[in-house]
């Protein structure tokens, strides 16, 4: 059905990254798929301290090193640039409709699922233990002393832990966002029977955003790996899939190496887009809310200003804490600006629609439940500056 294919760069792109990053994996799958060499370098590496952490100022992966040296941080910023630089092979579909729920789908995976996969890696701590401290441990330490990489990822294991509240999750809402994990499972996996990516036979950003939580924690984790596969060996088989140049097996021989013709949005991914709007929706509501009420609160913010409490330069900022009601629990968390970032780049297409893609669009958002959801606006713009989010 589809062959293999290879974008001339002159030399390899550097990801620097580590294999059990959530964003490492959504910018890997898109080097492949996209056909853009590459070689992986992981924080260990000498280069990393030296000359990566003083351009982007952040600890963080995944970054891509350019081959004229320019260092890109965020998977999205990295996506765009390179769709930019290597416009071969598109990666954002060009039909109106699509590119809109391509764009919001890829913010939800990227964002929407992020406390889904925070959770099933460290609530379930103890039962995956030893793989995770072998695979923080690649990203601490470099070498053969098993010990050593163990006691790394150890400490680096005890930071990220203490994560979770901050993203709502506590024993109290553990629940609802298993049951909310595991209804998008089963509407995933029969999607992903009938089609091997989420807008038909070519991968695009909304696959990429869904390989975030999907691959790196919830495909690779003992625990949640163990129920994907069990309940929806699709889902793994997409995961897999996606780590592939071309589709390996038989299974779509007939796909066209194409996205949906004719714009169109296929009765199975509908199911898909409504757990969006309900699960995202909620909190993209509550977070426009906050904002909004932290602007007029302060109204003499400048522009440029870092989008945190505090004024610092974070990779997840966060303005405050916001509370609502999801799935028959309250969900305490942190307001998560960079969610908004994500969602108005979806919502700025979907506005500038027209003429029968508008109304199609619009159709579909009532018979999903999106109406109000894509309503969300803050009023002063959320933009990346500098490696960082501020305020325009």
């Amino acid at each position: 059905m589809t062959t293999d294919y290879h974008v001339d760069t002159g030399n390899p792109l550097t990801l620097w990254c580590t294999p059990h990053s959530l964003y490492s994996g959504k910018v890997r799958s898109y080097l492949i798929k996209k056909g853009l060499p590459y070689r992986e370098l992981l924080p260990p590496h000498p280069r990393f301290g030296a000359e990566v952490l003083p351009a982007v100022r952040h600890f963080v992966v995944p970054i891509v090193e350019t081959t004229d040296g320019k260092f890109i941080q965020d998977s999205t910023v990295i996506i765009e640039e390179l769709e930019h630089r290597f416009p071969e092979r598109a990666m954002v579909p060009t039909t109106p409709v699509q590119r809109v729920l391509a764009t919001l789908l890829g913010g939800f995976g990227s964002e929407g699922l992020l406390s889904v996969a925070m959770h099933y890696r460290w609530s379930y701590r103890a039962q995956q233990e030893h793989f995770l401290r072998a695979e923080f441990g690649r990203a601490a330490h470099h070498g053969p002393d098993r010990e050593e990489r163990l006691a790394g990822g150890a400490a680096l294991m005890d930071y990220f832990n203490g994560f979770l509240p901050n993203l709502g999750v506590t024993p109290a809402t553990a629940p609802a966002f298993e049951a909310s994990f595991e209804e998008l499972l089963d509407v995933l996996d029969i999607h992903f029977q009938h089609y091997p990516y989420l807008l038909g036979g070519l991968p695009s950003i909304a696959d990429f955003g869904f390989m975030a939580p999907l691959f790196a924690h919830l495909a690779r984790d003992p625990v949640p790996s163990t129920l994907m596969k069990n309940r929806a060996p699709n889902v793994y088989r997409w995961t897999e899939r996606m780590n592939l140049p071309a589709i390996a097996d038989g299974e779509f021989p007939e796909q066209a190496n194409a996205w949906f013709p004719n714009d169109a949005i296929p009765a199975t991914l509908e199911p898909i887009i409504r757990l969006m709007f309900q699960d995202w929706g909620i909190q993209l509501l509550a977070d426009a809310d906050f904002v909004n009420a932290w602007l007029q609160a302060n109204p003499d913010v400048a522009r440029g200003r870092l989008a945190s409490a505090d004024g610092e330069r974070r990779v997840h900022p966060v303005l405050g804490e916001i509370s609502y009601a999801w799935r028959g629990v309250t969900v305490n968390r942190g307001s998560a600006p960079h969610g908004l970032w994500h969602f108005e780049r979806g919502a700025r297409l979907a506005r500038a629609l027209e003429g029968e893609a508008k109304r199609r669009f619009d159709e579909l958002l009532q018979r999903l439940g999106g109406s109000e959801v894509m309503q969300i606006s803050t009023s002063r713009p959320l933009e990346r500056e500098d490696d960082a989010l501020v305020f325009a």
